[in-house]
């Protein structure tokens, strides 16, 4: 198998994407601007008005798969743990993971329950986008779906918060984090939200201390672990983890390894969108840290990978950010 040089676990969610108009949305109900949870039902009902009002795209999501595909594009292999049905949407997200350069490491479920993950969202001519997301197979993610020769001269692992919600999930995590330090590896997470972090505040602080040798999170998130503010917050996880990192949205970056603090100062722009913003910014970080960069290199090329993906629709980048980091000299 493929030694793969970064390896994430994460919700493997595609992204059902249609143009509509105000009144279409309020016909179907569907709440402007928000991304909400929806059962089955609802999911294939909305899918349905999508498919009558015409065509939608299928673009693979979820936040480390977005993560991987700008690890990928700045020329990395990358491997994705996930899960989906055998059925179109999912035999469609696996055959766009591959085909951007990321290896699906599972195959599609057959006879399953439950259907492919899928968010399906809606864009009026405003820009707005209103997601309807149902969390399906990939939330049945577990210690089964983990092959531990995946990790085989693997250097890196990067974890998704939100897969912490099932006991199988929890599994699934301790699993891939045990073969990657087997293999040499570093094994991270990012906090994923700060309501994700207070449903699991005191198991995320033991994967913190015990388990990860990297984390990412931002203002919210560090507050909501250890609920206090981010001065102290930052101190307690300086004192858990070797390396920490805290995004400040339009503040300058703050990051921790050891003893070393480092700040990255951004350039303020306004976003066109700012979806993905926090998937490329680990994006540009883990490629720095895993390319053997400083950790203020690292830094840079995260901000830089985020800044890039806000400037345009959509989670992934659009040009090439390599670009970007050799006009900045930092390859």
């Amino acid at each position: 198998m493929t030694a793969f040089d970064v390896i994430g676990i994460g919700n493997a969610i595609i992204d059902v994407i249609a143009s509509t108009e105000d009144a279409d949305l309020a016909e179907m109900e569907v709440e402007k601007g928000i991304m909400q949870l929806v059962e089955r039902d609802r999911s294939e009902f909305l899918l349905a008005q999508q498919a009558k009002r015409g065509s939608a795209r299928l673009v693979p999501g979820g936040s480390v798969a977005n993560t991987l595909a700008g690890i990928g594009r700045l020329g990395l292999n990358t491997a994705f743990i996930g899960r989906v049905a055998d059925d179109e949407l999912g035999r469609s997200y696996a055959a766009q993971t591959e085909e951007e350069g990321t290896r699906f490491v599972n195959e599609p479920v057959s006879g399953g329950a439950l259907p492919t993950s899928r968010s399906i969202i809606f864009v009026t001519p405003d820009g707005e986008r209103s997601m309807n997301t149902y969390l399906g197979i990939s939330a049945n993610l577990s210690s089964d779906d983990v092959d531990e020769a995946v990790f085989s001269g693997s250097k890196w692992l990067f974890l998704e918060g939100y897969l912490y919600d099932k006991p199988a999930g929890k599994a699934a995590f301790m699993a891939a984090a045990d073969a990657c330090h087997k293999a040499g590896g570093q094994a991270g997470i990012a906090l994923s939200d700060p309501f994700c972090v207070d449903r699991h505040r005191d198991d995320f602080r033991r994967l913190v201390s015990e388990q990860m040798d990297y984390v990412i999170g931002n203002v919210h998130e560090w507050e909501a672990l250890y609920q206090t503010n981010l001065d102290e917050a930052l101190r307690l996880a300086t004192a858990d983890c070797h390396t920490v990192i805290c995004t400040r949205s339009g503040d300058a970056a703050l990051l921790f390894q050891g003893s070393k603090r480092v700040e990255v100062p951004v350039h303020r722009v306004v976003p066109v969108d700012a979806t993905g913003a926090g998937d490329q910014f680990a994006a540009g970080l883990i490629y720095g840290l895993a390319t053997g960069q400083d950790l203020e290199t690292a830094g840079r090329m995260g901000v830089m990978a985020a800044s890039e993906v806000i400037s345009h629709v959509g989670a992934r980048p659009e040009r090439d950010v390599s670009e970007d980091f050799r006009k900045a000299g930092l390859i």
